[in-house]
């Protein structure tokens, strides 16, 4: 990755940009802003060079970035004469970024998505703008398909005592779901958000429907305190085996071995999966780990994450220190513009060198909903095929 950070830079370097013919232009007024406007979308993407853009009257403005490696906020430059803001950066084939812009006028700063984009990248802590740079498309199983029929979803309410509350799951019914048969359950962290921001359903629906996943139920949970429960905690490892498990194999027509049950779970969530595997090992036969945040230190105590990551911390030391076959086959699968990418990699070789298969996927992604999201065909399709069709990213 690289930057035009100047604008005689860009120019000698790569003078086809819109930009650069934009700058060349005479008269160089607000109409010729305004035709340049209406003929890109934005960013502009020519090759592996992306130029972001702003308009209006600023003292500063700075592209606010999610790629773990670059500088943090990134300067943009005032095209001479207008009131037209950009910035080049350089991004590899088949990137997804998300990003905002961070305008200061007077002294006063503001950070807001990008005014000229329509893309925007949606998460519980809020929206995002979002690039797709050269190559990257959205998945088309990722979006509602007429022919897919659609499955159910069922709420229902399962009292613990492991976590001294109830708990909310949402069943995930195949279209075709019959009493006499028997399904494979995959049990997901953060069962709302995957719905909501990672398009689960959607998702199962197509790639049953494809026959590259095989029809199976799935349980999306919700946590209560997500932090507390997701990192390596002893009662919700309890709640999702000897509570949740017992009762969706109760009341549901379930395959009931290992082979059949897989934890999936991203971020903290991936923690959370990982964790009760520990706790009670050959329960699930697989795990689905999207961007696990597998934070370790391997010398003094300063692993950067803040007093949330206290208990995954010692929690994964202790796992590197003696790792056990906690299941029969991990798919895990990390951004490599995020910070987490560098823990991931470290965990790949300790998990196989417990004698688990672990399949490992990398994407030019961050760590969002977006970038879980397209990952899944990889990971559900290795995990549990479809019938007649298998999918290798």
């Amino acid at each position: 990755m690289s930057t035009a950070g100047s604008a005689p830079a860009v120019a000698a370097s790569s003078r086809k940009l819109a930009i650069n013919r934009l700058r060349e232009r005479r008269p160089l007024d607000a109409g010729a802003v305004d035709r340049f406007l209406a003929r890109n979308q934005v960013p502009i993407v020519e090759g592996p060079r992306c130029t972001f853009l702003f308009r209006g009257e600023a003292d500063e403005v700075f592209l606010v970035h999610r790629i773990f490696g670059l500088p943090g906020p990134m300067p943009m430059r005032r095209l001479h004469g207008t009131d037209l803001w950009y910035l080049v950066l350089e991004l590899p084939e088949g990137s997804r970024v998300e990003y905002q812009l961070e305008v200061v006028r007077g002294g006063q700063r503001s950070r807001f998505n990008d005014p000229l984009n329509p893309r925007l990248a949606r998460s519980p802590v809020g929206d995002s703008s979002a690039c797709y740079a050269h190559g990257y498309v959205v998945p088309d199983w990722t979006l509602p398909d007429p022919e897919a029929r659609p499955g159910s979803l069922v709420d229902m309410v399962v009292p613990s005592r492991a976590l001294r509350r109830e708990t909310r799951v949402t069943v995930y019914l195949p279209a075709r779901f019959r009493r006499s048969a028997r399904y494979p359950l995959l049990i997901v962290h953060d069962g709302g958000d995957y719905l909501e921001y990672a398009s689960a359903k959607t998702v199962l629906d197509n790639l049953i429907h494809r026959l590259d996943v095989a029809e199976l139920v799935a349980a999306f949970v919700y946590p209560g305190d997500r932090l507390a429960e997701y990192a390596n905690s002893a009662a919700h490892a309890r709640y999702l085996t000897a509570e949740l498990l017992p009762r969706l194999e109760a009341e549901l027509p379930l395959d009931g071995r290992p082979s059949g049950r897989c934890l999936m779970g991203s971020s903290f969530g991936a923690v959370a999966s990982l964790a009760a595997a520990y706790r009670y090992p050959q329960v699930y036969g697989s795990l689905l780990l999207q961007s696990g945040s597998f934070v370790f230190t391997d010398i003094g105590n300063d692993h950067g994450g803040g007093p949330v990551f206290e208990p995954v911390v010692r929690f994964i030391n202790r796992y590197r220190a003696a790792p056990r076959r906690v299941a029969d086959r991990l798919f895990v699968s990390c951004g490599v513009y995020e910070p987490l990418i560098v823990p991931n990699r470290s965990m790949v070789p300790v998990f196989e060198g417990a004698g688990m298969t672990v399949r490992y996927v990398e994407a030019r992604d961050g760590h969002g909903w977006e970038d879980w999201r397209d990952r899944l065909r990889a990971g559900l399709s290795w995990i549990f095929p479809g019938p007649q069709k298998f999918y290798y990213e």
